[in-house]
């Protein structure tokens, strides 16, 4: 029997004793994509820093199992080694550090005792085929993370780190904020070459919007409100909260 690569056990979850998410369960298998849709706090963004293992985001109750194994406990870089990746809804910038070198930091860090660490010219091959692939120019690897690139840029910056680090989890917070229509169809082709590249890897997309799943079409689609899951079903759910609202 196939075991979910992600299972979310009745989880509950408290920010300064406020409790925020209110029971979320949610399996998903490699390869699939599940988009969570709610509105403003609702608890969508908390559900994906829990998965993480923000220490602001308290878990009261439930469990949180990847491939098997319970991350309930694990630190950050701990589930980051097992393959777990959170683009974010507003990258970071990294003052001072040329992105070409974080990323061959974050790489060797990731494959830390195992045979896919590299060195310096294997690691510039790789980063080399990876921005050939995504059509990423070489004047952002050679900028500090980040620094002066805008949002679609940062996006798209966030794929490339993607595509070097290949992991079995992609949590993507709203990462359609802030892009213009041309933007999200750069970064949304990039996804989709990534996600062709590697076949098994798993998405947990989080959207207020409809139109970054015309370029990413989702498995499965959840509504969060206030705290739990609610409704789900397949990408015509999508269409209803189009027309109908949250509400339905």
């Amino acid at each position: 029997m196939k075991i979910p690569l992600l299972q979310i056990k009745n989880v509950h979850v408290s920010v300064e004793e406020n409790e925020i998410l209110k029971g979320v369960s949610l399996e998903v298998f490699p390869g699939e994509i599940h988009a969570i849709m709610g509105p403003n706090g609702s608890g969508k963004s908390t559900l994906t820093y829990t998965l993480m293992g923000h220490p602001r985001y308290t878990l009261t109750a439930g469990e949180m199992l990847f491939d098997g194994t319970s991350i309930t406990d694990l630190t950050v870089d701990a589930r980051a080694r097992m393959g777990i990746f959170l683009a974010f809804q507003y990258p970071y910038e990294v003052e001072g550090v040329p992105l070409k070198d974080f990323l061959r930091q974050a790489y060797n860090t990731w494959y830390a005792g195992t045979e896919k660490q590299i060195g310096l010219k294997a690691f510039k091959k790789l980063l080399e085929e990876k921005m050939s692939l995504l059509g990423v120019s070489s004047e952002f690897v050679e900028r500090p993370v980040n620094v002066g690139c805008s949002g679609g840029e940062k996006k798209r910056i966030e794929m490339l780190q993607m595509a070097i680090l290949q992991p079995r989890l992609v949590i993507l917070d709203e990462i359609d904020s802030g892009l213009d229509i041309d933007a999200l169809r750069v970064v949304c082709d990039a996804l989709k070459v990534i996600l062709k590249q590697n076949s098994e890897t798993a998405v947990v997309l989080i959207t207020h919007y409809k139109r970054i799943l015309e370029h990413v079409t989702p498995d499965y689609v959840h509504i969060m409100q206030q705290g739990k899951i609610v409704r789900s079903g397949d990408k015509s759910l999508v269409d209803e909260i189009e027309s109908k609202g949250y509400g339905l």
